[in-house]
């Protein structure tokens, strides 16, 4: 689910450390009250490089000069590390107070009592500022156990110089359709040398919930079930079948090449595609890769239904065991509140969910950068359907779409069969 996190086979096998290690909470100890002079020492654990860290450190101090009295200590581990160590601290009651989570994370944590009930702490925490979808992404059953640090959307990434060599116009996409889309992909393809396509991808995985939320249905409903139908299923494969059939994506022999490739090695990063289907914190890497100002469009078919949302990237959630909740709120207040400490972490975590935070950094940004937040900033004022955190298997079920996906990219199995499939297996993997 989130484009913060690596693969979905290694998210699912440390969601069943996580499992593992939770059985083992009640016991232990966490961070200590005041200390005898008063100063409340809080402890903050992410995941990320030097670079985040050096970041994250002097959003930290900038938090202490604005709140005497409470002190933070940083916590920086890298990726491969990270929920390994976490799941060890809150099975041993030893939890960070304040920590990053990504993914089906916060509903596993949640699920088994590991997170604060963040209304608690409403009167330390005022999420009123962010946008709906984001704080609706922090909560898992109606709940608010997270806190968007930033948010990702999906997109359509489009090289307005292929299309120009192509003799194709940008669309408009404000009423744009699906149908639209592989017009535009085939026209380019014929249009382009050999080697090079209209759009570098046929239909992922990620964008099977926005194709669902078109029509009305959603991948997850709000008690962790399927919400989306095996028309739509069937639907979404046919439209992705299509697309590679009169080339206006590649082959499916280049499609699974594709799918291991570095953002800078897909189609779209070496210049030989005009569209890509992408999250849109891409479009950075993308136009270093290709030297390139790159677009971010809109999904086709988002009237008369939007079927985008906006994606958080990690979230920040405060253990249920800490002794200092109320300044443990503070600081998530001010990470995702406060202009200065907007203007250190930038877009690092993610784009502001916080449109206040967003004005402030825009200036400080590169091209690509600012096309970003315009474009999170466009996407946040939105009227979209509600979005709901993937259930415990729903990790399983992005690796269950593209497996299903290539079988049917290489007419092994027909749409409607990959749909009957895809739904035994994908209810399968989120009934445990």
């Amino acid at each position: 689910m989130s484009p913060a996190l690596s693969s979905p086979r290694r998210l699912l096998a440390l969601a069943v450390v996580l499992v593992v290690a939770l059985a083992g909470t009640g016991c232990g100890r966490n961070s200590a009250g005041p200390a005898e002079d008063g100063t409340t020492t809080l402890r903050f654990a992410w995941w990320g490089n030097e670079k985040r860290a050096a970041a994250t450190e002097q959003a930290l101090r900038a938090f202490e000069a604005a709140n005497p009295g409470i002190k933070v200590i940083g916590e920086s581990t890298e990726f491969s590390a990270y929920f390994d160590k976490l799941a060890t601290g809150v099975a041993a009651g030893d939890a960070p107070d304040v920590f990053t989570l990504g993914g089906a994370y916060p509903a596993e944590y949640a699920g088994r009592g590991a997170l604060l009930d963040l209304g608690t702490v409403s009167g330390s925490l005022d999420l009123a500022a962010l946008d709906e979808s984001a704080r609706q992404n922090g909560q898992v059953q109606g709940i608010q156990y997270g806190v968007s640090t930033g948010a990702n959307a999906l997109a359509i990434v489009a090289n307005p110089a292929v299309f120009k060599a192509a003799g194709v116009d940008l669309p408009d996409d404000t009423t744009w359709t699906w149908d639209d889309y592989a017009a535009l992909a085939t026209k380019i393809t014929e249009n382009s040398p050999k080697g090079s396509y209209g759009t570098a991808t046929p239909l992922t995985h990620d964008s099977l919930d926005a194709y669902a939320r078109q029509r009305g249905e959603s991948l997850y409903t709000a008690d962790g079930k399927l919400g989306l139908t095996e028309q739509t299923v069937n639907s979404f494969f046919d439209f992705s079948l299509r697309l590679m059939k009169q080339q206006a994506a590649p082959p499916a022999s280049i499609t699974v090449e594709e799918e291991g490739a570095s953002t800078e090695q897909t189609l779209m990063g070496r210049g030989q595609a005009g569209m890509m289907l992408a999250w849109s914190n891409s479009i950075a890497t993308l136009s270093t890769a290709t030297g390139s100002e790159l677009k971010l469009l809109r999904l086709p078919g988002e009237t008369p239904t939007p079927g985008i949302w906006l994606q958080s990237s990690q979230y920040y959630a405060i253990s249920a065991k800490t002794k200092q909740a109320d300044a443990a709120a503070k600081l998530i207040d001010f990470l995702v509140g406060d202009e200065q400490a907007g203007t250190v972490l930038l877009t690092d975590r993610g784009v502001p969910a916080n449109p206040k935070i967003r004005a402030a950094i825009a200036p400080q940004l590169e091209p690509a950068g600012q096309a970003e937040v315009s474009y999170i900033d466009g996407i946040g004022k939105i009227d979209f359907a509600p979005t709901f955190i993937g259930p415990v298997g729903s990790t399983k079920v992005a690796e269950i779409t593209t497996r299903v996906s290539t079988d049917v990219l290489f007419e092994r199995i027909t749409p409607a069969e990959a749909a009957k499939q895809w739904l035994t297996e994908s209810q399968s993997a989120i009934a445990g």
